[in-house]
């Protein structure tokens, strides 16, 4: 079957939709095989070959050579084969026959048609997916399609991106034709085309717009070193300078605050701590517990943990509200922090000052450098280690076994004091409660007095005033009648 116009459309194809030829030639071999089998039957092995230099595609027809012919279909003579295929053939090999063609044109019109199709089809998906593959880590752009299941579906112009519910920030709304920035999360293949999941809650959203908004980011002079977020409500960031003429934090602030502003615009309102990034530890974490100050730093390398003391008034700072800002510094640092006000201190040192001074000599000075150490209660100090206890000055193993059992015995000292506490705040409490009964109680009643004295008021005006009126009208008909009589 001759089709002149075959390779020039297969090459026109190949170079408008960008599909390799090879795969249109494939895709139509295919087509013309399953065109013959369905006009000759499934049984015949049935092969088709590009011809090139022809333009067109021949379907040969396999059959044994055999010395005797008993199955025209499937056979050919031996003699026939040496004459008209292929002067070697032996008895048993299998010789391509080419078959009639004719009337394959419209059957190949349908099938390349279909083909063709599909194969765009294919490339389109391929170039999709290998496209945002590549882009698999960055924030693109797109536009709130429609609603599907919770999910947001966003028109990336090329194709169409899925924001699951558990990707979206839950205070934040969309609708249908808004704009929305969000960070490509990942990118699947699938059999409908490539997946392509987006996030508005990862936290690397958070860094992807710091370094579209920081020139020197793109520079690499300052860079990101740690991030913790909660998404739609506080965020922290770490950032360190190569440059020590440049401000890292101050970089990320921007002019007037332009540039984390932008951030925060984009995030919806999210507030973002910007903080200096630190070798020392004690450090970072005094900069990670920010807006709050900190007093100390103690640190238990061992346990990768600290003790961090605040002033009182600066607990609730740190701690922030419902922990948010020593979960976030917890997640930046990687340390485990464990936030004590200067009053809880004072008063663990008290404690541990009457368990050491057991040993003459010894008292508030042992028991600051005890909380150096990590002592940070009486069930720290009566497990705590000989050898740590020998350490100090005018302390043997005979006095530190007896500040161990003295610390026990404080332990429960102690639990009897904190429970007497307990009983009085509650008596107190529950005699402020009677109190406040009483003095309402006391309130209804004297308003009950002014009711009943104002209704006795009442009844004793009523009577006076019926007198007036009474005097009144008298006093109207009385000029009646003289005006009558006049």
């Amino acid at each position: 079957m001759l089709i002149a116009t075959l390779k020039r459309e297969i090459d026109q194809i190949a170079k408008d939709k960008g599909i390799d030829s090879g795969d249109i030639i494939g895709a139509l071999e295919e087509a013309m095989v399953q065109a013959a089998h369905k006009r000759h039957g499934h049984d015949k092995e049935i092969e088709a070959r590009y011809s090139e230099e022809l333009g067109e595609i021949e379907l040969f027809e396999f059959k044994e050579v055999v010395e005797v012919v008993t199955d025209q279909k499937s056979q050919i003579a031996h003699s026939v084969a040496l004459a008209e295929y292929d002067p070697e053939a032996e008895i048993g090999d299998g010789i391509g026959v080419k078959m009639d063609t004719t009337g394959f044109g419209r059957i190949l019109a349908q099938a390349a048609k279909q083909v063709i199709i599909q194969r765009l089809r294919d490339a389109e998906r391929d170039h999709t997916y290998d496209e945002y593959s590549d882009r698999q880590g960055e924030v693109v752009n797109g536009i709130v399609r429609r609603f599907e299941k919770g999910s947001l579906i966003v028109d990336l112009g090329r194709t169409e991106a899925i924001l699951p519910p558990k990707e979206q920030v839950p205070r934040e709304g969309y609708r249908p034709g808004d704009r929305i920035r969000a960070y490509v999360l990942e990118v699947n293949r699938m059999s409908k085309g490539p997946q392509i999941v987006l996030s508005r809650t990862a936290t690397e959203l958070l860094t992807k717009l710091f370094e579209q908004e920081v020139p020197e980011m793109y520079e690499k002079i300052v860079t990101i070193e740690a991030a913790a977020r909660e998404p739609g409500g506080r965020s922290k960031i770490a950032v360190s300078s190569k440059d020590n003429d440049v401000d890292p934090v101050g970089a990320c602030v921007g002019m007037k605050g332009s540039r984390v502003q932008s951030v925060v615009q984009e995030l919806r309102g999210e507030r973002i701590d910007i903080v200096p990034w630190n070798t020392d530890p004690a450090r970072y974490v005094y900069s990670a517990l920010s807006p709050a100050q900190v007093s100390r730093v103690i640190i238990d390398e061992s346990t990768r943990s600290m003790d961090v003391i605040v002033p009182d008034d600066q607990l609730s700072l740190a701690i922030g509200r419902r922990g948010q800002n020593v979960r976030l510094a917890v997640q930046l640092t990687g340390w485990k922090i464990d936030i004590k006000s200067e009053s809880k201190m004072t008063e663990v040192a008290h404690w541990l000052s009457r368990a050491i001074a057991e040993v003459e000599g010894c008292g508030a000075p042992e028991a600051e450098l005890l909380l150096q150490q990590g002592v940070m209660s009486l069930k720290d100090l009566s497990g705590a280690s000989l050898e740590l206890l020998t350490s100090f000055p005018g302390i043997d193993e005979e006095g530190a076994g007896r500040i161990k059992v003295r610390a026990e015995e404080l332990i429960e000292v102690k639990v009897e004091e904190e429970e007497q506490q307990r009983l009085e705040a509650e008596a107190e409490a529950a005699a402020a409660v009677v109190a406040a009964a009483e003095a309402a109680a006391a309130a209804a009643a004297a308003a009950a007095l002014d009711a009943a004295a104002a209704e006795e008021a009442s009844e004793e005006a009523e009577p006076d005033e019926q007198v007036a009126a009474d005097e009144e009208a008298n006093a109207d008909d009385q000029v009646a009648a003289d005006e009558e009589a006049g």
